[in-house]
């Protein structure tokens, strides 16, 4: 899972750096505009690149240097933990004088401390763990190597890694564009929830077993519910439709019909039964309490953080005083801004002085870096 994230000239991000080692699960706090959010984008940078976006202009922007300090390099690096393997991928940008359009100026990818490739400008450089036997080719400055570098088998790193990648879950739900229809099957969610009824039936399409799973979880939740049905509206379209029972009746809803709070417990039955049938996974979800009453916070957090401490990552936003309860203070990072003119800080709850309740001390702003 993710170790380490480190963010250099990204928006409110300046030589920033998360450390997520040992951690299967953690809280983002602090004031809107601190960075929270922007250390998703970072992610999604990431999640792009291994779904095939590889031009730098549809990754990053001119506006994304903090404080439009586009003389110096925009730097990325994750360290992910995979198979006891410890991946390294590092990526940067630089925007010349004259140039109209961001360039790849270095990236690398290390595995276990040893190189897979190595890019320098224009020259990328693979290799093939015998000495004087590495290849070379050329790529375009404007365009990132990972996703145009060919796959050796299913256990070459680079696909390990770009697979993993591409499954990151990141979500900051939109619940109107949550509608339940598919005209076909992915294990790629997006961030908006916007093609989850394709998520879903990717999901029970390989993983029929996964509907267990996900029923049980909503059961829970909507004790009322009967079943969900993906009916065929077309030729390759489905929509999903719930079936509740109650006093001997019954009703049918289209799930582009239910309320917010109910399609976010849809998602995150579904965010349950992919970690468990395709994970571990990482997740971050910013503010997933967001469409929830405040007696359904703590359940919905606590099942999230045990799915994802037998397996998996998952890291959450929240500004909620009952999500904050139920993490401890040593897995909560505070996050802070002065001013819009200077960067984002960051320390552990628990490396910070304060007396009594962390979540009334951080309603009262007791709390600081």
């Amino acid at each position: 899972m993710i170790q380490r994230l480190y963010v250099h000239n990204y928006r409110c991000l300046e030589n920033f750096e998360l450390n997520l080692k040992e951690f299967q699960s953690g809280l983002l706090i602090g004031k809107n505009g601190s960075g929270k959010s922007t250390v998703s984008y970072v992610l999604e940078i990431f999640q792009s690149i291994s779904r095939g976006v590889n031009r730098a202009k549809e990754l990053v922007h001119t506006k994304d240097f903090s404080r439009g300090r586009s003389d110096v390099p925009m730097r990325l690096e994750i360290e992910i933990l995979l198979d006891k393997k410890l991946y390294k991928y590092v990526l940067a940008f630089d925007l010349p004088e004259k140039f109209k359009e961001l360039r790849v100026i270095e990236e690398q990818l290390i595995v276990s401390e040893k190189p897979v490739y190595v890019r320098k400008e224009s020259q990328v450089t693979l290799s093939n763990g015998l000495e004087n036997h590495d290849s070379q080719f050329s790529v375009d400055w404007h365009l990132v190597a990972l996703p145009v570098i060919q796959e050796k088998s299913e256990t070459d790193p680079i696909r390990i890694f770009r697979t993993w990648l591409a499954n990151m879950i990141i979500l900051a739900p939109i619940t109107s564009f949550m509608t339940g229809k598919s005209s076909g099957e992915t294990f790629q969610a997006k961030r908006d929830g916007s093609n989850f009824g394709e998520w879903f039936s990717g999901l029970l399409s390989l993983y029929p077993a996964a509907y267990t799973e996900i029923d049980k979880y909503l059961r829970e939740v909507i004790p009322d519910i009967k079943d969900i049905q993906n009916k065929v509206i077309g030729e390759e379209a489905k929509s999903m439709v719930v079936q509740f029972e109650a006093n001997n009746a019954t009703l049918k809803l289209d799930f582009k019909d239910l309320s917010d709070g109910e399609k976010c417990f849809f998602l995150c039955s579904v965010v349950l039964a992919a970690n468990k049938f395709y994970g571990p996974l990482f997740c971050f979800w910013d503010e997933p309490d967001n469409y929830l009453s405040l007696p359904e916070v703590g359940h919905f957090i606590i099942a999230l953080c045990r799915s994802f401490k037998r397996s998996g990552q998952i890291l959450v936003t929240s500004h909620n005083e009952e999500a904050i309860r139920k993490f401890p203070n040593e897995n909560i990072f505070v996050f802070d801004r002065k001013s819009h003119l200077e960067p984002t800080l960051v320390r552990r709850l628990s490396d910070l002085p304060f007396d009594g309740n962390a979540a009334e001390s951080l309603i009262r702003g007791d709390i600081e870096l």
